[in-house]
């Protein structure tokens, strides 16, 4: 891959629906400082894009994503504690841009699943993968921890399990990630493009104000305190949505036995 080549394959297959995939099949799509730099822009942009309803966050090639760049790690050694404080504030910033992009994102996963590939998995909305999918959080391994995922990582698989798998650094299978809840389907690798076309197909159907409003919500309730403060807030965001066009027009298609008008083909 040349100087000049983008690291992503940025496609839009419909109006309502983009793609985003790693495009360093050579380096089972390892990531660098221009991965970062891309991925941050591009999910920044994505998700300002209000006829959006679903981002598939995919690789092409036979893994997801090993993790760091071998050269991008070589460079590393030799920085100093505040070129490391940076480089890693990089990486930080572009997890919690796509964990904070207000469009569902579908994520697509194929082969290795490593290290900062698990954070990228982590912060997808609704996780799709293959049986052969193989992860490891190995930063142990290498005498490293793995600092910016671990909010990410940790919310995905639960506690107990991010700590054994993020001490012992072993790997584990698709059907144990599946099994902690971490992937929400699991499929053959011939049957994973139709699984997440039917799970996009799936969004398309519902309200792209909702879709939205959901994400949020579940950002903004898990681990808060069912206190007065939370049970007026809630009171107040479903009000405002049956309140609003969509809100009105999903509740006279329901009672009219037809489909709501923002109802569109992926």
């Amino acid at each position: 891959m040349t100087a000049t080549e983008k690291t992503l394959d940025i496609r839009r297959p419909s109006k309502w629906v983009a793609e985003v995939w790693l495009n360093r099949p050579d380096v089972r799509n390892a990531f660098n400082d221009s991965v970062i730099a891309e991925l941050t822009e591009a999910f920044l942009q994505l998700g300002k894009d209000n006829d959006l309803r679903a981002i598939v966050l995919g690789a092409h090639g036979k893994a997801f994503c090993a993790g760091a760049d071998l050269n991008w790690m070589r460079a590393m050694s030799g920085y100093s504690w505040e070129e490391n404080r940076a480089d890693a504030q990089k990486l930080a910033d572009m997890l919690w841009t796509l964990d904070q992009c207000a469009v569902p994102i579908v994520g697509r996963l194929q082969g290795d699943c490593y290290a900062g590939g698990m954070g990228l998995a982590s912060v997808c909305d609704v996780l799709i993968a293959s049986g052969n999918v193989t992860f490891c959080l190995s930063e142990a391994r290498l005498g490293l921890l793995p600092g910016t995922i671990s909010p990410y990582v940790i919310r995905a698989m639960g506690t107990q399990a991010a700590k054994r798998y993020m001490v012992t650094a072993e790997r584990f299978s698709a059907t144990q990630a599946h099994a902690m809840g971490m992937v929400h389907e699991l499929c053959t690798p011939d049957t994973l493009d139709a699984k997440v076309a039917e799970m996009v197909g799936v969004l398309c159907g519902n309200g792209p104000q909702a879709l939205r409003a959901c994400k949020q919500l579940v950002q903004d309730v898990a681990g808060k305190p069912i206190d007065e403060a939370l049970r007026i807030e809630t009171a107040r965001r479903i009000a405002d949505i049956r309140a609003s066009d969509e809100g009105k027009e999903g509740l006279q298609s329901f009672l009219q036995k037809r489909p709501a008008n923002w109802t569109v083909s992926a």
